[in-house]
């Protein structure tokens, strides 16, 4: 058979000679949308790629991108992956300080920029000194400044117009390192995973399984999940694969935004954390528009209440997809399939081929029953992590097995449901309680928009959870009400001893409850 390397370079290739006019489109907040089709979009990749080479950088370099989903983003990607080049992807809603320490430890040589962050990359260049130059994107940056020396801006277009040449793609190594993504840090210093071009091949592959994401030609797919988060769930590559369109949100995405952008497009698929859309939902409410090209939502990135879940789709009127994944994954681990079906509650979905999960108990041996009872959950798989960036030894067990830090159970369908992280449960008087139980009860009222338990110090008992809620707009939070509603479901014990009430719940940068933020302030005795 012939040796045909599994490279990323051939999902933009396949869609521009197969789908070369599905168009791929930006938001904005002012003027029209941007819409390029995949043929040209590959043209001014590739051309870019040529302009890479051409000012120095060479196969194997890491370049870094400070920007939102946007067409000149994914130009960035493919250009860089398509000539063996790394991308690292960097979160614009980090510290400077803690984008700096990531991009000093990849050694990335040139940082690619979004709108609207010139004093972020001022910051960033100054403690980087091995930053060589700056690229603008966006349309924000077209002239040159300075003379080629370090820190040196140039806006993309003057870049594509003074040095872009098309040039071949792929011809290396599937092997070879085409993206790095660095953990979000919520449970520990963040830790940088590499990814190899045959990893997020065959993790497309995944993610194009009929019971996964299953995207056809057919679909406009909203990408409201950040092309810095873990590859955006590795979207950006399997919409080109298929020939879907693709619909960017750049730096907007409230509520009413994303309605604008799935009207004007007639978005068939959407996907984003569940924060996006509780503000999508508050939007429609408040206006009450129907979004009636809509049919399926694919959830992931954090857990969603049952009641967040029921909301959208009564009021979408459409198939949601629950989710379950890591950085370290590529990251799809479970997902539940696009049929009518009834959804198991809370439950994440199924595993795709080309994956293997297993519960242990505590000292990592495999437990005698793997269905309906709780485990700490391990992973393996062709996209799974092996060792993280710069690590002394590889984070996998003797037997290859990647311990995600979850505890989980498994139903007699496969489906599997995280029942929370081993570091978040709470122990008081010696006894284990589990703040997703009372999450997913509390989650379930009316009122409640976002709840987090986490422990706080107790002189007797060593830890007491503690309640933070976020009401819903408008409403007021019933503190009887919340404490009723786990009598009976919980043990008396487990019962917060404070419940708190807040304007808005601290988040951490991928969208997830900041429960890191919340103990440093609630946590202590």
């Amino acid at each position: 058979m012939q040796d045909y390397g599994l490279t990323v370079d051939r999902f933009l290739d396949h869609a521009a000679k197969w789908h070369g006019r599905a168009p791929v489109i930006t938001g904005r907040a002012v003027g029209s949308d941007a819409v390029i089709h995949y043929g040209e979009l590959r043209d001014r990749a590739n051309r870019l790629s040529g302009a890479l080479l051409a000012i120095g950088l060479n196969p194997g370099d890491r370049i870094a991108t400070l920007a939102w989903n946007t067409q000149h983003h994914l130009e960035v990607w493919y250009a860089a992956m398509g000539v063996g080049m790394v991308c690292h992807t960097l979160n614009p809603r980090l510290t400077a300080a803690q984008l700096a320490a990531m991009v000093n430890q990849a050694d990335d040589r040139v940082l690619f920029v979004g709108g609207g962050l010139a004093t972020l990359t001022d910051a960033l260049v100054e403690a980087c000194p091995r930053l060589e130059r700056v690229v603008i994107l966006d349309g924000e940056g077209d002239d040159s400044r300075g003379d080629g020396g370090r820190g040196d801006r140039i806006g993309l277009e003057n870049l594509l117009s003074t040095q872009g040449r098309p040039v071949d793609w792929g011809d290396f190594d599937e092997r070879a390192a085409a993206g790095l993504c660095f953990t979000s840090g919520t449970t520990g210093a963040p830790k940088g995973v590499l990814y190899t071009h045959r990893a997020n091949y065959l993790s497309t592959l995944r993610m194009m399984q009929a019971d996964t994401l299953a995207l056809t030609a057919a679909d406009t797919i909203l990408v409201a999940v950040p092309m810095f988060h873990a590859n955006a769930w590795g979207i950006p590559f399997a919409a080109p694969a298929v020939g879907a369109a693709m619909v960017l949100p750049g730096r907007h995405t409230d509520g009413a935004s994303l309605a604008g952008l799935i009207k004007r497009h007639n978005v068939t698929v959407a996907t984003g954390v569940p924060t996006v859309w509780l503000g999508l939902l508050d939007h429609l409410d408040a206006t009450g528009e129907a979004l009636p090209s809509l049919k399926r939502v694919a959830l992931g990135g954090a857990s969603c209440p049952d009641a967040l879940l029921q909301r959208i789709e009564d009021r979408l009127g459409v198939t949601v997809q629950t989710s379950w994944g890591m950085t370290e994954l590529s990251p799809l681990g479970t997902i539940s399939p696009p049929s009518t079906q009834p959804r198991a509650a809370r439950a994440s979905g199924q595993v795709p081929m080309g994956l293997d999960i297993r519960l242990t108990d505590a000292d990592n041996s495999p437990l005698s029953e793997q269905r309906n009872v709780e485990g700490h959950l391990k992973v393996r798989g062709h996209s799974v992590l092996r060792q993280y960036l710069d690590a002394e030894a590889p984070a996998l067990d003797e037997e290859g097995w990647f311990d995600t830090g979850d505890l989980a159970v498994i139903d007699d369908q496969g489906a599997l449901t995280i029942a929370g992280r081993s570091k978040d449960l709470i122990k008081s008087g010696g006894e284990w309680i589990n703040p997703v139980e009372m999450e997913g009860l509390v989650g379930a009222l009316p009122d409640v928009a976002l709840v987090a338990v986490i422990g706080r110090a107790d002189h007797k008992w060593g830890e007491r959870p503690l309640m933070v809620i976020e009401p819903r707009q408008g409403q007021d939070v019933d503190q009887a009400a919340v404490v009723a509603s786990l009598k009976g479901r919980v043990a008396d014990w487990w019962i917060p001893d404070r419940i708190v009430s807040v304007p808005s719940m601290p988040l951490a940068a991928t969208g997830k409850i900041d429960k890191t933020r919340l103990r440093a302030v609630y946590g202590g005795a």
